[in-house]
């Protein structure tokens, strides 16, 4: 059961969230109902009905299987029947020591629980397939906690999110009936009991996949195989919705990988400013294996496990050719469907798309382009000839790339040079052991920010913005040519032009969660004022502030969130910024672990 908390109290709510429970706001004294929402989804007093359980499960974690793992922190109350008769299943994240709490604590804190809280609500206004979160409780309960693993802990408040899902199932509930691992040694709790992998699997295709189940219903080889290749599918379409807004996981081990595809398990997250294909957003992860670019690859392997653990359900011969044939195809597809739509190129799917977009990447990554920034841009870009109105957009998109002190930050060595050192002397005199290390790619990593750096100390703005310019200049010529065809195509510019601005606007949000919007609301929460998550929540509903029929918002959130943000911090130069501009430089160095 739930471990009380002492005196918790409502940090935010999602009302689009808590809708699909049949909850509605209250039309009458707000502040009481704050304060019960707080005293059930705290777990201080458990809701009717609610039988508080916990989940088993197994996972491969940075490549190696760990064995059993389970809901450390996590309780599900049960199940709630929505208004439309849809089931969704509600758990307490935070709640206290569960079976599989092993010598933790079962807790949450307030930085981390805001940032999953925001972030599911993010994702869904997004339109990206991912669990939901309904409220926010905190507390006067402490727990201690080392934040950056570096020696200095410090008490933080217990929180606790309510987590809304169609089923909180993942990949590695699979992995508890794997025997005894090659490399680490390491099984699953339930060797040998196919009884209960089948009862599981029969759930599984039953309840979220019941037009599977009604066509294969005489046939359980071919209907767990279009399941395989369902969730194939379902996970290369997660993932490429992922890259088409910079957003990284940061872990993606097999027990973070949703059974019905959907975004799970929100922890060192990020959305990704500067645009780098090698961006790691998880300060843990010290080989990239998550970095931005790994995460198709590492998708699809996490998929081959899933394989592995339906034998014999699903002979791996089967699941595999399954893979191969549909992984990369349907991620290809469904990612150029995405960017054709960011770029506006509605009309015509060329071949030549693919290569326009590549090189648009490249461009971003030479600029240090702002990722979100420069596709909304975008959509004001005119394929009018017009010199002047030309140099002015590309005036304003060279304002989005990284800037010299910017680029320092980010190019800054992070060995010691005795220790760099020491480690290119151990390559040169005991290559086996190096190779053994594993270290040989961080240490070609760090030579090229050393040499970046370098660089870096001889450049002016001035020769930046020029070399900008340039490298933008010629892309932008090549986009033009291209939506040139567009428009020959269909023949009304004004018409064409019309829809070209409507999709990129419902397609290139404005507003997402970058990490120092979520950093300036947890300062603001610690601090104890709640208003800047509320603020950002407000927002995040609504990421694209140009579609067609919204009315913008973004004034009254901007001037509360900066208030709200420059009380709690006392830093006025961290508030003042409007939520859509380029980060600050400040933002460059958080870590998120």
């Amino acid at each position: 059961r739930p471990s009380p908390l002492h005196n918790p109290r409502l940090v935010a709510m999602s009302l689009p969230a808590l809708a699909l429970l049949g909850l509605e706001p209250p039309a009458t004294d707000p502040e009481a109902a704050e304060a019960e929402a707080a005293l059930y989804f705290s777990g201080n007093r458990v809701l009717a009905g609610a039988e508080p359980a916990a989940h088993c499960y197994c996972g491969h974690q940075f490549g190696s299987f760990a064995g059993q793992l389970g809901d450390g922190a996590a309780m599900y109350l049960g199940e709630v029947l929505g208004p439309r008769g849809e089931r969704w299943e509600i758990q307490l994240k935070g709640a206290g020591i569960t079976p599989f709490s092993r010598q933790a604590d079962g807790r949450k804190v307030l930085r981390s629980s805001i940032r999953e809280f925001l972030c599911s609500e993010a994702m869904f206004h997004l339109g990206i397939p991912t669990t939901r979160a309904g409220t926010c409780v905190t507390s006067d309960s402490k727990v201690v906690r080392d934040i950056f693993y570096d020696g200095n802990p410090k008490n933080e408040r217990c929180t606790i999110v309510l987590r809304i899902a169609s089923t909180f199932l993942r990949f590695g509930s699979f992995e508890i009936f794997k025997p005894p691992d090659e490399y680490t040694g390491r099984k699953g709790p339930s060797v040998n009991r196919n009884d209960i992998r089948i009862q599981m699997l029969d759930y599984v295709i039953s309840t979220f996949y019941p037009e599977i189940q009604e066509a294969y219903s005489d046939n359980n080889i071919q209907r767990n195989a279009a399941f395989f290749r369902e969730i194939t599918k379902r996970t290369a379409r997660l993932v490429a919705e992922w890259q088409c807004v910079g957003f990284c996981h940061g872990v993606l081990n097999t027990d973070n990988m949703s059974i019905v595809g959907l975004t799970i398990d929100y922890g060192p997250f990020g959305f990704m400013d500067r645009y780098d294909p090698e961006h790691i957003c998880n300060g843990s992860d010290n080989t990239g294996r998550y970095a931005y670019n790994k995460q198709p690859e590492v998708c699809k392997w996490n998929l081959g496990k899933l394989a592995e653990a339906l034998v014999p359900e699903l002979p791996l011969e089967i699941s595999e050719l399954i893979l191969e044939e549909e992984y990369d195809a349907e991620f290809e597809k469904h990612y150029l469907q995405k960017m054709r739509k960011k770029l506006g190129l509605i009309q015509l799917e060329l071949e030549e798309d693919s290569k326009l977009v590549s090189e648009l990447l490249e461009t971003m990554h030479l600029t240090g382009g702002d990722f979100t920034n420069i596709f909304y841009l975008l959509s004001s870009f005119s394929v009018d000839t017009d010199p002047s109105k030309f140099e002015d957009f590309l005036e304003e998109l060279t304002s989005q790339c990284a800037s010299v002190e910017e680029l320092k930050v980010a190019f800054k060595p992070q060995m010691d040079p005795r220790q760099l050192s020491m480690m290119l002397m151990l390559a040169q005199s005991n290559p086996q052991l190096f190779a053994l290390i594993g270290t040989k790619a961080n240490i070609n990593k760090e030579l090229e920010r050393i040499d970046q750096f370098s660089k870096l100390q001889q450049l002016t703005a001035a020769d930046l913005l020029s070399r900008n310019k340039r490298h933008w200049k010629e892309w932008l010529e090549k986009y033009r040519v291209r939506l040139q065809k567009e428009i020959e195509s269909v023949g009304d510019a004004d018409a064409w032009n019309t829809d070209h601005v409507k999709v990129m606007n419902s397609n290139n949000p404005k507003y997402i969660l970058r990490n120092y919007i979520a950093q300036n609301a947890i300062e603001a929460a610690e601090n104890g004022d709640f208003s800047e998550v509320r603020n950002v929540l407000k927002l995040l509903e609504h990421p694209f502030q140009e579609a067609e029929g919204f009315r913008e918002v973004k004034e009254d959130a901007e001037e509360e969130g900066a208030t709200a943000t420059a009380a709690a911090c006392a830093e006025e130069t961290r508030s003042r910024l409007p939520y859509c501009s380029k980060p600050p430089l400040w933002a460059s160095e958080l870590c998120v672990t």
